[in-house]
C-alpha cells in the first residue's frame, strides 16, 4: 500500500455510476488505489468515467446494468464472482427521483419505479453480493440517502418513502452481518450537491450555491480509509 493510494488492492462496485456522485465516487476510489466495477444503465457515461480513470492512472471495469431487472443484478454479481473472491465495498449511490407532487396525485408508473430502484434493487444488491463481501477482510457498504427519509415533507411522499425503507433495508444488513462477519454498513447523506436529480427537484436553483459531486466522493473516501463504526451515519453539509 502507497502513501498516496492508502486503499489499494481493493475492488470497489459503484451503482449509479456513469453521473453525479456515482461518477466522482468511483474517480475518488480510483485515485485512491481501488479497482472499481462502474454499474449503471448509461453505457456512454459509464465509458467516460471508465476513460476518465484511466487516463489518471486507476483502473476500472463497466458493467452496464439496469438496476429495474433482477435477472441482471445476478448476472452482474455472477460475473464479479467469476473474477474476484471478494467484494471490499460497495457503494450504492443509485437512485430515481420521481416527480414531486401531493401524495393523492402519485404517478403510479414512477412510484412503482422508484420503488423498485432505490428499495427492491437495493436488497437484491445486498443479497447478491453478500458472500463476496463477507469473504473480503473488511467488507464496506455505503448507501446514499437523503433528508427527507428521516424528515418527511410535503410533495417528497414517494422519493421520501424509498429513502426510508432503503435506510432501514441497509441498517437492518448491516446489525445482520456485523454480529458474524466483518462487514460494516454506513448509510450517508450528502446534503445539498450539484447533480442533475438535484436540478430537477430545484429548477430555479443556482447550481454554483451547492457543493460539487467530488466534495462528496472525497468524503466517502476518506471515511473508508478512517474506517467507520457498524450503523454509522452521517450529513455532508458545506462547500
Amino acid at each position: 500500500m502507497s502513501e498516496g493510494k492508502p486503499l489499494e488492492g481493493r475492488t470497489a462496485l459503484v451503482t449509479g455510476a456513469s453521473k453525479g456522485i456515482g461518477a466522482a465516487t468511483a474517480q475518488a476510489l480510483a485515485a485512491a488505489g481501488v479497482h472499481v466495477v462502474l454499474t449503471a444503465r448509461d453505457v456512454k457515461g459509464l465509458e467516460a468515467v471508465e476513460d476518465a480513470i484511466h487516463d489518471a492512472g486507476g483502473t476500472a471495469t463497466i458493467a452496464p446494468v439496469d438496476l429495474t431487472e433482477t435477472d441482471g443484478i445476478a448476472r452482474l454479481a455472477s460475473a464479479l464472482a467469476s473474477r474476484w473472491d471478494t467484494l471490499d465495498i460497495m457503494i450504492l449511490a443509485a437512485a430515481y427521483l420521481p416527480s414531486l407532487g401531493p401524495v393523492a396525485q402519485i404517478d403510479g408508473k414512477e412510484w412503482s419505479r422508484a420503488i423498485t430502484v432505490n428499495l427492491l434493487a437495493s436488497q437484491t444488491l445486498l443479497a447478491s453480493f453478500d458472500p463476496l463481501l463477507k469473504r473480503a477482510t473488511a467488507g464496506r457498504v455505503i448507501g446514499l440517502t437523503s433528508s427527507v427519509a428521516a424528515k418527511p415533507r410535503a410533495y417528497w411522499g414517494a422519493y421520501a418513502a424509498t429513502k426510508a425503507g432503503f435506510e432501514n433495508i441497509l441498517q437492518s444488513y448491516g446489525q445482520e452481518v456485523g454480529a458474524i462477519s466483518p462487514v460494516r454498513v454506513a448509510v450517508i447523506d450528502p446534503g445539498a450537491t450539484r447533480t442533475q436529480m438535484r436540478a430537477r427537484a430545484y429548477p430555479g436553483e443556482d447550481p454554483k450555491s451547492v457543493k460539487d459531486p467530488a466534495v462528496v466522493a472525497d468524503r466517502l473516501v476518506s471515511l473508508l480509509v478512517e474506517d467507520f463504526a457498524n450503523g454509522y451515519s452521517e450529513r455532508i453539509d458545506g462547500r
